[in-house]
């Protein structure tokens, strides 16, 4: 029987994956979080404390894992306003797991497959033309800056044979819940989730503001595949860009408007915001033949995208 970590296990995809998980059957699994909102699942271990407190990380691995699923992060908003919080979790705290994995399979003789949640972050300005697999990495905001940072110290240490990390460069997932904090990519959920229930929203990037989207289950396949997956083949950098639909606000609407009535076109409105505009609502079309090929995808089109997003 095999055994499983997942830090960030109580956040919105973290949560998501440990109900895939607990779905299936020939593995424990240990959660890592700061705070949980129900009590620990049969076959499931939960423990109480942050990536950074080494005592909460000693427990986490306690029972050696065969495959780490790392999701715990602070998100860009909030790392780029607190650099140092940023910098300890997304960064220190990513190292400190990878060595200790590392440390644990020198003693065992059996790499830990650590699948690593990165992000488009690391891209920065992509500029107006067409993007690919294999874009430069010049991140924009210390969040990316960090999740870089991480991809190629993950990367070392599989070249070493000490971890078999999978790094996924990670799109806005959607429908976040509307109660989260942190993301700059808010509007990517929030204008689903307004219009699906009804209700206005003003929007902080224009209506032809393209963006990178991927649903939560479509994700979760995606992690899920990253854990299963050879990876005799995988690129010297262990990251793989996954496949996304690139779409428009407005795009979006009119799935929306397919979905749930008309009206969604009258209520939402537009007040851009420059600064997040220009981080997240000028995504050129992504090509990721590579990465297709390997076996990872996307939503299909924007109304699957709506239907699993909202389901």
């Amino acid at each position: 029987m095999s055994h499983i970590l997942v830090t960030g296990a109580n956040g919105y995809v973290g949560g998501a994956l440990v109900s895939e998980l607990l779905a299936t059957t020939g593995h424990t699994l240990t959660l890592l979080d700061h705070r949980f909102d129900a009590p620990a699942p049969p076959g499931a271990r939960q423990v109480l404390g942050s990536l950074t407190d080494h005592a909460a990380l000693d427990e986490a691995l306690r029972d050696r894992p065969d495959t780490v699923f790392h999701l715990a992060s602070v998100p860009g908003a909030l790392a780029e306003r607190e650099y140092q919080l940023g910098f300890e979790v997304n960064l220190q705290a990513t190292l400190a797991l990878a060595h200790r994995l590392a440390d644990q399979g020198r003693e065992s003789g059996r790499a830990a497959r650590l699948v690593f949640a990165s992000s488009v972050a690391v891209y920065g300005d992509l500029g107006s033309g067409g993007a690919h697999e294999h874009q430069p990495a010049l991140p924009a905001l210390s969040y990316g800056a960090h999740k870089l940072m991480a991809e190629i110290a993950l990367a070392d240490l599989s070249r070493r044979g000490a971890i078999d990390a999978v790094s996924l460069r990670l799109p806005g997932i959607v429908a976040r819940p509307p109660a989260e904090s942190g993301h700059g990519s808010a509007f990517m959920s929030l204008v689903m989730r307004r219009l699906a229930a009804g209700e206005p929203y003003v929007c902080p990037v224009p209506p032809h503001a393209t963006a990178w989207w991927m649903s939560l289950p479509c994700c979760v396949a995606n992690l899920l595949h990253a854990a299963a997956m050879s990876t005799a083949a995988a690129p010297a950098s262990r990251a793989w860009q996954l496949p996304v639909l690139t779409l428009s606000v407005d795009g979006i609407v009119d799935a929306l408007a397919r979905r749930y009535g008309p009206r969604c076109r009258e209520l939402v409105s537009h007040q851009p915001d420059e600064r997040i505009t220009a981080l997240f609502g000028r995504m050129p079309p992504l090509h990721t033949p590579a990465a297709l090929a390997a076996g990872f995808r996307h939503d299909g089109d924007a109304d699957q995208l709506i239907q699993a997003a909202l389901k």
